[in-house]
């Protein structure tokens, strides 16, 4: 973000776009900036026990649709969030240590819209995720 974090890029585009920057949603912006990894919304709630949880979710809402954080559906229904490294993307996901990797591939989309088309569906999104174990977790 070019020497400028995350909180502040965030904070500027959100008020680009009509949002205020209050101290609630900075103090969010905050703590997804200093989450180690992949986070959920509770663990936001944990770092900002003063911030309201609606107040939580609709920052959330709004970095997703920035597309600066991305939600990660898991197996058990849950999600978890992390910066987006931007454009449309996939996830591989660790099942034991939790790790996200990104990855991008324009052959699966193509497919993926293909098959769309082919069932007459008019496709307007959607996430892949594959789960198994990362390099490090295979390795033990």
């Amino acid at each position: 973000m070019n020497g400028v974090s995350f909180a502040e890029a965030a904070t500027q585009r959100l008020e680009t776009i009509g949002f205020r920057s209050t101290a609630p949603r900075r103090a969010v912006l905050t703590a997804i900036q200093e989450a180690r990894g992949p986070f959920t919304i509770e663990d936001l709630l944990a770092e900002v026990p003063t911030v309201g949880r609606a107040t939580v979710f609709r920052t959330i809402k709004l970095l997703q649709e920035l597309e600066l954080v991305c939600r990660v559906p898991l197996e058990d229904g849950t999600a978890r969030y992390q910066l987006s490294e931007g454009g449309h993307h996939h996830h591989l996901v660790c099942r034991t240590c939790g790790s996200l990797t990104a990855f991008s591939d324009l052959e699966i989309d193509a497919r993926i819209q293909e098959q769309a088309m082919l069932h007459g569906f008019a496709l307007q999104g959607h996430s892949l995720e594959l789960y198994g174990l990362c390099k490090d977790c295979r390795g033990r």
